[in-house]
């Protein structure tokens, strides 16, 4: 048995920079993950751009990992756009008063890379590859974890689930989530273009689809589709020539012919918002707690400020000589993290659910929410505030 102060399960973007925001602080690290070494170091191409706003560019500064993106993988949002089918009608952001972009894109690939990088060779940490957890027992102020893959099993006095929307450690902990399966699937790729994009980011509510462009450097954007499955798997089946074709058509021409760079990913589209974020000498982050549908593309934002906030009250109560996963510590991580995330949960999903759904009457209601969202000038700017706000900047920071 190997006996350690944490045990971090998931050794996705969120769950490395958890483990990054305790180096230092001299406790100790198993970092559990099913997949091998190897593809944690040289993670393969998802498709996925991530977008990142200011207070999340800040953190990771502060983790070392900002440093590691090459400039050719940051991409600027310099505005943003909403848009309702054919409606003359769109919701615009434009770029700060200061000239300062609105966020940023990075490919979630290089993310991985840059916080596995920043984790190897930490103190105090060691990566149990290939394993999966297979089971957990309370017993007193510890709890064990058996692993599957032939490891041996780990004690800790803390676990941290930190294992996709799906979580098995979540459940294996009991705590239930609110699951929503909006019965679409997201393709996602990257698309050159013939037409500038302006820096400019598009969300296009369609008649049965979804769309969403976003600016990546040159004349190249990360493109996502969300449809009905059966469409996506037939998108999937089309060579290159009848895939660009078919997004070009989507998209309406309005950046000239696309053509796909990279591979085409699917992922199914669900929301999930977590019971509880902590148990008994556990706690939940990343989308374990908290799993976005990617519209308001908050999920890996929210993800990193919730690690940051659990690992702020771990060295808080390190520094006071206080047990670090006691149920006050836990708790108030719980209730930060919850009044932080749940207003924009919700607000996500509704948006989601009116905008995907078109019968007539709610076709009508979101063409005037728009009309009247586009002449409010202090809603758009109190958007684009958000976008851009530093950590701690005032009393409404998402941390």
């Amino acid at each position: 048995m190997q006996q350690v102060d944490i045990a971090i399960v998931g050794a996705g973007p969120v769950g490395l920079s958890f483990a990054r925001s305790l180096a230092g602080s001299g406790l100790s690290l198993a970092l559990i993950e099913q997949h091998s070494r190897q593809s944690l170091a040289e993670p393969a191409f998802d498709g996925r751009e991530i977008a990142l706003t200011h207070a999340s560019r800040q953190l990771l500064e502060q983790l070392g990992l900002w440093a590691r993106f090459a400039p050719e993988d940051v991409s600027p949002l310099r505005q943003a756009k909403v848009m309702n089918g054919g409606s003359p009608f769109a919701l615009d952001f434009a770029p700060p008063r200061d000239g300062s972009e609105l966020g940023w894109l990075v490919p979630n690939q290089r993310i991985r890379e840059a916080a596995w990088d920043a984790v190897a060779g930490q103190a105090g940490l060691r990566l149990i590859d290939g394993a999966s957890v297979t089971g957990l027992h309370r017993d007193g102020a510890i709890t064990h974890l058996a692993l599957g893959g032939g490891e041996p099993s780990v004690a800790a006095r803390l676990v941290v689930a930190a294992d996709s929307r799906f979580s098995g450690v979540r459940r294996l902990l009991g705590i239930g989530a609110r699951t929503r399966d909006f019965g679409k699937t997201m393709l996602v790729c990257r698309m050159a273009h013939e037409l500038p994009h302006h820096g400019a980011a598009w969300e296009w509510f369609g008649h049965g689809r979804t769309m969403a462009l976003l600016p990546l450097q040159g004349h190249r954007a990360g493109a996502v589709l969300t449809l009905a499955p059966a469409r996506v798997a037939e998108l999937l089946a089309m060579g290159e020539d009848d895939f660009g074709a078919a997004v070009s058509e989507c998209f309406e021409y309005r950046l000239g012919n696309m053509r796909q760079e990279g591979s085409r990913h699917a992922y199914p589209l669900v929301g999930v918002y977590a019971d509880r974020f902590c148990a008994p000498g556990a706690a939940l982050i990343g989308d374990a707690a908290v799993g976005m549908h990617p519209v308001t593309a908050h999920g890996f934002n929210f993800g990193l400020q919730g690690q940051a906030r659990l690992a702020r009250g771990i060295l808080e109560a390190v520094s006071a000589g206080r047990d670090f996963a006691a149920t006050p510590v836990l708790s108030a991580y719980d209730r930060a993290h919850r009044r932080a995330t749940r207003p924009l949960y919700e607000a996500t999903n509704a948006i989601a659910g009116l905008y995907t759904d078109d019968r007539l009457p709610a076709r009508l209601l979101r063409d005037a929410a728009l009309r009247v969202a586009s002449k409010v000038a202090p809603f758009r700017q109190a958007i684009a505030a958000h976008l851009t706000q530093r950590e701690g900047a005032s009393r409404f920071s998402p941390l």
